[in-house]
């Protein structure tokens, strides 16, 4: 196979680094194992983030999630490690990742993390009639 799970995060240069704006990712196939039993555990996770000077690349990101495969994590603990390597590599104004995993002994599990710059101030909202 010629593509390998990696724990380097590629980032590229904010194409408009003077606008804030989000990016939405959606990673429908993250899996890892239950750290108690080493059954596969499934999850659908969503990215999303105000970039300020970098942006995560997305097959690095892929490759990235890749490594959790064959590892045991608690939800919980596996959100969080995500999104501190996520806002380590790219320093964003805000980031928040959402993990939906699948039932796992009939209960569903879904973790939300954040990251916020505290010098980054958020745009007042924009209501339209």
């Amino acid at each position: 196979m010629s593509t390998q799970p990696s724990s380097d995060l590629t980032t590229f240069e904010n194409p408009r680094p003077a606008r804030d704006f989000t990016i939405r990712i959606d990673i429908p196939e993250f899996t890892c194992l239950c750290p108690m039993t080493g059954q596969p555990d499934f999850a659908k996770l969503t990215l999303e983030y105000v970039p300020d000077r970098l942006c995560v690349e997305l097959k690095s990101l892929k490759l990235y999630m890749w490594t959790f495969r064959e590892r045991g994590a608690f939800h919980e603990a596996v959100t969080n490690e995500i999104l501190d390597h996520i806002a380590a590599a790219t320093q964003p104004n805000f980031m928040r990742l959402r993990a939906d995993f699948n039932v796992r002994g009939g209960i569903y599990t879904t973790v939300v993390v954040e990251h916020r710059n505290p010098a980054w101030q958020a745009p007042t909202p924009v209501q339209l009639p």
